[in-house]
């Protein structure tokens, strides 16, 4: 769940780099809940964002008859497409601490006819009895987590022996972010990092998967998710990091103001770039 800016009907615009942690739900009320589906429902068009999902859910294969598992299913698009290819004796179930993410995700598996279902819980602590899972799912979350090795265990845990887990994560390491002066631009990236939970989060999966045990596949997934230039004129993320950057000494006012109005004209004019890199890895359980 990648914190790209988005313009949504509520008025509330953007997403913080923190937006996704258990420890914000609830905050904003409705208003913050559009936002949320309105950002997951802009970044699933992007082709980036298709292509690298593509490549995970080919690369883990669900069959009809399996148990599968979406872990921070968000709106349920993924967990409605695993459903599809387990189907009918299979069982898919997304897992969404988010009550709000949650409600939306059931409602349209049940205009669409999905047989999944949407519970609670954590990625540290899943609802299933070891063994439990053949195929499990996780996109974006380990950015937000706190301890993702213990995610990672967690995963191989509950994953049926030749069980097969596919994560998908950003790593902010990667940020591209035109115009602006090199080392005022590197000093607003560095302290919208500092506010994350873990945002070198993909470089360290395939250790992570092995250290739990997992079998790790050579072949690792990549996609830039670029935002399109105009985005940033419908969105206040920026304004919030800049803001949030000089509150903790990181750029000066006068740095902040120069780097917004350079940001906002290179958007007038279709010039800005910006791009975070996804990597996915695919892990095994042995046997």
């Amino acid at each position: 769940m990648t914190p790209q800016s988005v313009a949504t009907p509520s008025g509330e615009s953007g997403a913080a780099p923190d937006m996704f942690t258990r420890e914000r739900i609830g905050e904003g009320g409705a208003a913050r809940v559009a936002t949320l589906v309105a950002l997951l429902d802009a970044q699933e068009q992007q082709p980036a964002v298709r292509r690298l999902r593509t490549w995970a859910f080919e690369a883990v294969a669900p069959q009809p008859g399996e148990s599968v598992v979406d872990v921070g299913a968000g709106t349920g698009t993924e967990l409605r497409r695993l459903a599809d290819a387990v189907a009918p004796n299979g069982r898919a179930v997304g897992i969404e601490p988010n009550p709000g993410l949650r409600e939306v995700a059931a409602q349209r598996a049940a205009l669409m006819g999905s047989t999944g279902t949407f519970i609670d819980g954590d990625a540290a602590d899943l609802p299933f009895a070891d063994g439990a899972v053949h195929v499990l799912r996780c996109e974006r979350v380990f950015q937000h987590l706190r301890d993702p090795q213990a995610a990672a265990h967690e995963f191989a845990r509950v994953l049926a022996p030749g069980g097969r887990v596919a994560v998908l994560d950003s790593d902010w390491g990667t940020v591209i972010s035109h115009p602006g002066d090199p080392d005022v631009v590197r000093r607003y990236t560095e302290a919208a990092r500092a506010r994350m939970p873990n945002p070198f989060a993909a470089r360290h999966l395939p250790h992570q998967l092995r250290t739990a045990g997992l079998l790790v596949d050579h072949d690792i997934g990549s996609a830039a998710l670029v935002m399109p230039p105009r985005a940033l004129l419908g969105s206040g993320v920026v304004h919030r990091n800049a803001d949030a950057a000089v509150e903790d000494g990181a750029l000066t006012r006068e740095e902040a103001d120069r780097l917004l109005a350079d940001a906002m004209a290179a958007a007038r004019s279709g010039t800005a770039f910006y791009s975070v890199t996804m990597f996915g890895v695919v892990g095994r359980k042995p046997g």
